[in-house]
């Protein structure tokens, strides 16, 4: 599952979903937005406002949201017994 993180520098918002996957063994990738102004106007026009924004397969959002952090975090989870499932 790929999970991208659009940040901007001095973002606690931004900070805090980083930690937060992290601490829940999520990979992601991190885009800083001041380096990729297209980027962000791309993420304007798609009328995100605030950072960060989260991108998954499934979902998007803005802001800090523990409780979809969370469900990216069962959803890798469960990704994972079942890659191990079918390589046992």
């Amino acid at each position: 599952m790929t999970v991208t993180v659009f940040t901007k520098p001095h973002c606690p918002q931004c900070d805090a979903t980083k930690r937060q996957f992290t601490k829940l063994g999520v990979p992601f990738e991190t885009v800083d937005l001041t380096q990729n102004p297209s980027t962000l106007e791309q993420l304007q026009a798609a009328g995100f406002q605030q950072a960060p924004v989260v991108i998954t397969p499934d979902n998007s959002w803005t802001g800090y949201r523990p409780d979809l952090i969370r469900e990216v975090a069962q959803q890798v989870a469960a990704d994972n017994r079942a890659a191990a499932t079918v390589s046992a």
